[in-house]
């Protein structure tokens, strides 16, 4: 513009049409507004996808031993699978895609650990050194397991932050310090933290052979896992369903029976989940852009009657000398106008739902934190000016060409 006259112009010839031009906002602002809200709910989705994904590899395999529910060479149902190190044994030499494999045994019960005058009850997980990997846990000081102190049967130990801080509460450097877990004393290696799990905070980490030795005497293992890189889906179920038959060979029970050593493949799941978004975001992307375009069509309605009611006052600006082109700026204008308007409205108010919604939902895994991009939603905003101001072009151009003398013919 080249003066506020000429925007109080624009705003008076909008404001003569009051009922039009607010239905045509009001399209516009619904666009944006929808678009919004729907990319939000789809980052909840997809927020709520990681969550659940967020404790352990997205590309993991784990296997759990458990009761078998078919009969099998004359064993009757119910028969409770055990799985030992032979079975790690087994993954290792026969799944070669497998980058990173780990079992895990658990003493039963929860361990009493003090040091000194200090006691807590903390979880303890035997594992291998991969169990790092297995489990996203975030080393903050020293270090985790490695093979050596798994081969060696070493008697050390990585700990959460907050059974450390439950154990060492003076500030006091905790590494290198001595814990009794049950009646064995252990070194302190290591200090961990977790993205997942809370609890994980508590867990006390120590070789699986050390485990095995001091809280057993035994080779079972509770469950072993391991990932699968960037194999296909479709090759990694393969060699799923590979292991899942020599598992079943070797501990004697129907290879078709899902229950008697249960697999969970993170894998599929993450992929299956990743695909399944993928269609949710397109789905939103399409409705959004579907009601984005509604609105630019209707701004390119108001300003097609608008051209037409103002024919003869188009007419006479030409008689006085308006050039074409100030006409076409005229008219785009007031496109430019009630698109930027609309759409910065519409965008506030998606804004405000979404931020309003997020205090009233409970905090739940499956919906979570349906986050508001405000990039995308600025650029979606100026997408739609500019396509207002597109669809505004072509009745400018019919309002430049009109004639003075048709203009008046027109409106007698």
């Amino acid at each position: 513009m080249n003066s506020l006259d000429r925007w109080r112009e624009i705003g008076a010839s909008l404001g003569r049409r009051k009922l039009r031009t607010s239905l045509t906002a009001l399209s516009v602002a619904w666009g944006i507004f929808m678009l919004v809200i729907l990319l939000a709910a789809g980052n909840g989705l997809a927020n709520g996808a990681d969550t659940a994904f967020r404790d352990d590899a997205a590309n993991s395999v784990w296997l759990f031993p458990s009761r078998t529910t078919k009969p099998f060479a004359g064993r009757p149902k119910g028969r409770s699978i055990r799985m030992d190190n032979e079975d790690f044994s087994l993954v290792a030499k026969s799944v070669k895609v497998a980058d990173h494999l780990s079992a895990r045994f658990e003493p039963p019960g929860i361990a009493n650990v003090s040091r000194r005058d200090k006691h807590g009850v903390f979880p303890v997980k035997a594992v291998h050194a991969d169990n790092r990997y297995l489990e996203k846990t975030i080393i903050t000081e020293g270090r985790y397991l490695n093979e050596a102190d798994v081969r060696q049967r070493r008697k050390v130990v990585v700990a959460g932050r907050k059974a450390v801080s439950i154990l060492f509460p003076r500030g006091e450097d905790a590494l290198g310090g001595e814990i009794t877990i049950g009646r064995s004393a252990f070194t302190l290696i290591g200090v961990s933290e977790t993205v997942g799990d809370q609890k994980e905070q508590e867990t006390l980490y120590i070789p699986i052979t050390t485990g095995q030795l001091v809280f057993g005497g035994t080779n079972e293992i509770d469950r072993l896992m391991f990932t699968v890189g960037d194999t296909p889906v479709k090759v990694a179920e393969a060699v799923v369903e590979d292991l899942r038959r020599r598992l079943a060979n070797r501990h004697g029970y129907d290879p078709t029976d899902p229950r008697g050593i249960r697999v969970r493949n993170n894998h599929f799941m993450h992929q299956k989940m990743q695909g399944v978004l993928w269609a949710i975001r397109s789905f939103v992307w399409l409705i959004g852009l579907g009601t984005i375009l509604a609105g630019v069509v209707g701004v390119g309605n108001i300003m097609l009657i608008s051209v037409k009611e103002r024919t003869k006052e188009f007419g006479i600006r030409k008689a006085l000398g308006a050039t074409p082109w100030s006409i076409v700026l005229m008219v785009m204008e007031e496109a430019l106008l009630v698109t930027t308007v609309a759409g910065y409205l519409g965008l506030v108010a998606a804004v405000g739902v979404v931020e309003f919604a997020k205090t009233m939902l409970p905090g739940n895994d499956f919906f979570k934190n349906p986050d508001v991009d405000i990039g995308v939603g600025l650029s979606a905003t100026a997408i739609l000016v500019v396509a207002g101001i597109l669809a505004g072009l072509w009745p400018a151009r019919r309002a430049a060409k009109v004639h003075p003398v048709e203009a008046f013919r027109a409106e007698a």
